[in-house]
């Protein structure tokens, strides 16, 4: 049964343990269509994840393929998916629309987020029309109803706010007060980095689910790519153990179980709601994580 995500984190709270989620993206290729669909996400349903997500590429790129992919995971898998929303290159009436189609398809779950400028542009910059701050699509989403809210946090601070972290977290907080229902944050390797983020949120009176997303390393030179673009810290052990890597991915692969492993036990024993893997559309790692945890139904 398709659920909203703040109850299934209710409902895990209850049973007193976390919840699992997948994250997955929408392929560039038919091919990549078809080992998604058919191999990636059954090979991973053993694992029985409370729910997963599927992201919304840059300027709304992907949009009827990421609604297609929520569909047919929700109607094949019964599996409560997440669609990711942005709010690039959209005035407030597509939105609505886009918004009107996912709840006719049964899409009860949405991340609202500002959403990364599309290739070529210099900055990012609002639609005429459109909305400027996730807070916005946030609110809008509210006002249409009849769906559950996630948002985006970033432990070390979004790379394009200038003004620190500090702040970063305060509009973060207007977000929740806007209605989000829980947060999802951004990779992080540094679990310190998480914890001052949760603490500060806490202290402030945030009371929803705060799930780290957790980034299984398969590939040294991959993860320094995401790291530069999203302005996450790689910690200098860590760092130095990438560079002793190399383009050996078998050896970062399983070096990003071990570390992710340990990570995640760490953050576990802190008293986190969930865990958010990013999966990269692939099976092994996060396979090997979730078991080693002993998370696996």
């Amino acid at each position: 049964m398709i659920q909203f995500i703040h109850d299934i984190h209710e409902s895990c709270r209850a049973a007193a343990r976390p919840a699992v989620s997948f994250e997955f993206f929408p392929p560039k290729t038919p091919e990549g269509d078809r080992n998604l669909l058919e191999k990636t996400i059954p090979a991973l349903m053993p694992l029985k994840p409370d729910y997963c997500s599927v992201t919304y590429g840059a300027g709304g790129t992907t949009r009827d393929k990421t609604i297609g992919i929520v569909d047919r995971i929700q109607r094949e898998h019964g599996l409560t998916t997440m669609m990711h929303l942005t709010c690039v290159n959209s005035t407030k009436e597509e939105l609505g629309s886009v918004l009107a189609e996912a709840k006719a398809r049964g899409i009860r779950n949405i991340l609202a987020l500002r959403g990364d400028p599309p290739t070529g542009w210099a900055e990012w910059k609002a639609t005429e029309g459109g909305f400027t701050y996730s807070s916005e699509l946030v609110v809008f989403l509210q006002e249409l109803g009849g769906f559950c809210i996630g948002t985006a946090g970033f432990p070390e601070g979004h790379i394009a706010q200038t003004a620190g972290k500090l702040v970063d977290w305060g509009f973060l907080r207007a977000k929740i007060e806007a209605g989000a229902d829980f947060v999802i944050t951004q990779l992080f390797f540094d679990n310190e980095d998480f914890y001052r983020f949760h603490e500060n949120l806490t202290s402030h009176g945030v009371k929803v689910p705060i799930i780290p997303g957790i980034l299984p390393v398969s590939s040294a030179k991959q993860t320094k790519k995401f790291t530069e673009m999203c302005g996450a810290r790689l910690p200098e052990p860590f760092l130095k153990r990438l560079d002793e890597i190399g383009d050996d991915d078998e050896a970062a692969t399983q070096y990003g179980i071990e570390y992710a492993t340990e990570q995640c036990r760490a953050l576990l024993k802190s008293g986190v709601p969930g865990l958010h893997f990013y999966t990269l559309n692939k099976v092994r790692s996060t396979t090997a994580i979730v078991r080693n945890l002993g998370l696996a139904v």
